[in-house]
């Protein structure tokens, strides 16, 4: 061991293994991984080792489709086999409903280009598996890589490909502590100190302590999961080929064939938490005492699903503990504060999706960023709320428990919440809003109109459908109310805060008393953020954006930050609402004797609003005349009031966000996490147009000059108009031209006003022109589709824009 490295990694399970082989494989070789006990001493060892095609989240399924393809290469290079059985996949469901959703994910499939997946029937499933009941199974989905390894041999695979590259790795020899220098981080030993400049968290089931050996406290917890193994069934030792892995949603479990014999592993209901403060140091190549009573109920399912196991004999339980997020991805990243601190935890499937973890944070710590959209896994994701125990507990605990049942598209589940609220929630509350959460925030998604309506889960338009309807009619027609409480507010102030953001912004600056759109990009021209910058014309400027994007940008921010500017996140002190809608000048002018009527569009300024020295600028998400108003937490519920009063005769009427996300697609408006990602460029999603191209220096500027220079992307935005029948493109459905590809819708929905349901969709460039006809397929059916003039509902924007 020598006393200095380039890189640390605390851990030596599948994960940690990953990371140094990546960092080794691209470049960096002055790197070892510190394990306290031996490889595998965690998790690794007793995990069930089986890798799948299936997940909520399209870029995590492609890194997962990394994953394997990498498998064999690292068995390769390093000589060391990986025990790989590639057996395929197939996953089951049981309800009409999960059909449906089974469908519609083979769709998805499609759009981020795994072909090798294909829909089956019952009688094709009996056949592949024919240790099987098909009772009750609608159909299900197979996937060809699909499969499982020998754990330890994945493990050392990747050890000892990274070694042959020049990576080291010390094992018997724990963390003790860890002390942040100017220069990176002394990792204190048993053996001794280590200095470094980057120090990487793939501890597993220690990865909470290892955060708080730098001041951190991360939101995993490890869960207790069992898997049985049976004595050799007649039936199975008799097949003259492997079953494929089977993934009965219905039933709560996962089975693959194991020697002559099976492997049943149970996600139960009745969840348990272990050691929510980590595992004891001593702690390792162990299990947990198997506990059948909790699992009885999924275990009868299992043995329903699977006749032979009646009689079979079980050769061993497994017991054992894994680590998992709030919403079961990983944790990984940068850590904001923490230079040189990286994480690369929370991996429940890390013989799955190790792989993509270990690529994308190496790319991250050598080029700065990684090559795919890692949102989803990025430690940014949650802030300091996600610290709070009992949240952790909650959420972690409800994500097991649903690790197969199937979750709504309009489902809002319970776990973690309420959390924070707006000040006016109690009373929007009893006005009937019904609420969802970002980031810890309630916002509130549409006002029922009779306090025991009750949203049904569905994959289709739902019963509080026409209230969205209403709410945008009166948005059109009259005035809306909307929360803002879920923007984000960062203030940027000091001497140097305008050289700042000219260097930081792609656009050019608004003038004092003005707004103006922002895009932001990473140093290779990719979107990191799509903002809006406020010049109050005090020496203080606002960038406003995505409230769930907050530790996000704040990390970004800082990282950026230089003498002579001060950013601060003022997001939970100040809140506000947004009024829009043709009386939306009407309602201020009644609350205010400042010259409201002059304010012109994307202006700014200090008003008072009622009892309220409000900030207040024109701008508005849904195309109409709107404002937005900026007030103290603490001055909300009577800001809210106040607007309300003064609305009362003029049609009034608080909306939601279901309501905006309809207006806005039909003004061709995209948002985070859709049509903008840190996965595209400007020119790929039209926001290219607020790049000013005469500033000399800004970050991303070399980029996006070459893409611009060089014909433009290969993909755009636009906007399609969709034959469907009670159901709405959500996002990532394919698109097709006389049966290619050429690409996916990006969000859709329906728009209210125009009686049309739209989409966003990023398609191939010689597929963009206007009139277009494509198809797609909405809840897995083939909807025809053809593209359609930005912009549908008032295309020159005099709406927005007049006087």
């Amino acid at each position: 061991m020598k006393s200095e490295y380039r890189v640390v990694v605390i851990g030596g399970g599948v994960v940690g293994a990953s990371v140094l082989y990546h960092l080794a494989k691209f470049g960096w070789t002055d790197i070892c991984l510190v394990e306290r006990s031996v490889l595998t001493a965690g998790s690794s060892w007793h995990a069930a080792g089986g890798f799948h095609a299936l997940n909520a989240d399209p870029n995590i399924a492609g890194l997962q489709s990394y994953t394997i393809n990498l498998l064999s290469e690292i068995e390769k290079e390093s000589g060391q086999s990986v025990g790989m059985h590639m057996t395929g996949g197939m996953t089951l469901a049981g309800t009409p409903d999960r059909w449906e959703w089974l469908q519609s994910a083979y769709r998805v499939f499609q759009s981020i280009g795994i072909d090798d997946v294909h829909l089956i029937t019952p009688e094709e499933v009996g056949k592949r598996c024919p240790v099987i009941s098909t009772h009750g199974i609608l159909g299900g989905m197979f996937a060809e890589r699909e499969g499982y390894v020998d754990t330890t041999g994945t493990v050392h695979a990747y050890a000892g490909a990274a070694k042959k590259r020049g990576a080291e790795i010390i094992e018997h020899n724990r963390v003790l502590e860890l002390v942040q220098t100017a220069e990176g981080w002394d990792v204190v030993t048993e053996k001794g100190t280590i200095r470094c400049e980057h120090v990487v968290n793939a501890a597993g089931l220690w990865a909470k302590q290892v955060g708080r050996m730098a001041g951190i406290e991360l939101p995993v917890s490890p869960l207790a999961h069992h898997y049985l193994l049976t004595e050799t069934i007649p039936e199975i030792a008799a097949l003259e080929k492997e079953m494929p892995l089977v993934v009965d949603l219905e039933g709560f479990t996962y089975m693959r064939q194991d020697q002559k014999g099976m492997l049943l592993g149970i996600y139960e209901i009745d969840h348990q938490h272990w050691m929510m403060d980590g595992a004891p140091w001593n702690y390792g190549i162990e299990l947990l005492q198997e506990d059948p009573d909790r699992i009885e109920n999924e275990l009868r399912l299992g043995f329903e699903r699977y006749p032979v196991l009646q009689k079979a004999g079980v050769r061993n339980w497994v017991n054992g503990a894994f680590t998992f997020s709030p919403d079961g991805n990983p944790l990984v990243g940068p850590v904001r504060g923490k230079r040189g601190y990286w994480c690369a935890c929370a991996v429940m499937a890390g013989f799955l999706q190790g792989g993509g973890v270990g690529k994308s944070l190496a790319e991250w710590m050598i080029h700065g960023e990684p090559e795919a959209d890692v949102f989803g896994m990025d430690v940014a994701r949650y802030g300091d709320f996600a610290a709070n125990k009992r949240y952790i507990k909650e959420t972690t605990g409800q994500f097991y428990s649903r690790r197969f049942i199937m979750t709504y598209p309009n489902e809002q589940l319970p776990a973690g919440r309420p959390l924070k609220m707006p000040g006016a929630y109690s009373d929007m509350t009893a006005a009937g809003a019904r609420w969802g959460a970002s980031y810890g925030l309630e916002l509130p998604l549409y006002f029922a109109p009779a306090p025991e309506f009750k949203e049904k889960p569905t994959l289709r338009r739902s019963n509080a459908f026409p209230i969205v309807a209403q709410e945008c009619k009166a948005v059109r027609e009259a005035v809306g109310l909307l929360d803002i409480s879920v923007f984000s507010r960062f203030e940027v102030t000091g001497p140097k805060a305008e050289n700042w953001l000219n260097r930081v912004m792609a656009s050019e600056l608004p003038e004092a008393g003005r707004a103006r759109l922002a895009p932001m990009l990473s140093k290779t021209g990719k979107l990191k953020g799509d903002l809006t910058v406020f010049n109050w014309g005090t020496g203080t400027w606002w960038i406003m954006g995505s409230y769930y994007l907050r530790e996000w940008h704040m990390r970004w921010f800082e990282d950026q930050i230089s003498d002579g500017v001060t950013v601060r996140d003022i997001s939970d002190a100040t809140t506000g609402f947004a009024l829009a809608g043709p009386n939306s000048r009407k309602v201020l002018e009644q609350l205010t004797d400042g010259p409201i009527a002059d304010l012109p569009f994307m202006g700014c300024g200090g008003f008072d609003i009622g009892l309220i020295r409000a900030r207040v600028g024109r701008l508005s998400v849904s195309g109409e005349l709107g404002y937005e108003i900026h007030c103290a937490a603490a001055e909300h519920a009577v800001l809210r009031r106040s607007l309300l009063d003064a609305g009362a005769k003029l049609g009034l009427r608080e909306v939601g966000y279901n309501a905006m996300l309809s207006l806005r697609l039909e003004k061709s408006f995209g948002i985070w996490s859709a049509e903008f990602t840190q996965g595209y460029t400007p020119a790929q999603t039209g926001l290219d147009r607020w790049i000013d191209w005469k500033k000399r220096d800004f970050i991303g500027r070399d980029a996006a000059l070459k893409e611009r220079d060089s014909g433009g992307p290969a993909q755009q935005i636009v906007t399609l108009e969709i034959e469907a029948d009670n159901a709405d493109a959500s996002g990532y459905e394919p698109v097709w031209k006389d049966g290619r590809r050429v690409g996916f819708i990006t969000s859709g929905g329906y728009g209210h006003t125009l009686g049309k349901s739209l989409a966003m969709a990023l398609l191939d460039r010689d597929c963009t022109a206007e009139g277009t006809r494509l198809a797609t397929h909405i809840v897995g059916a083939e909807r025809p589709a053809r593209v359609i003039a930005p912009s549908p509902y008032d295309p020159e924007g005099k709406a927005m824009r007049g006087a």
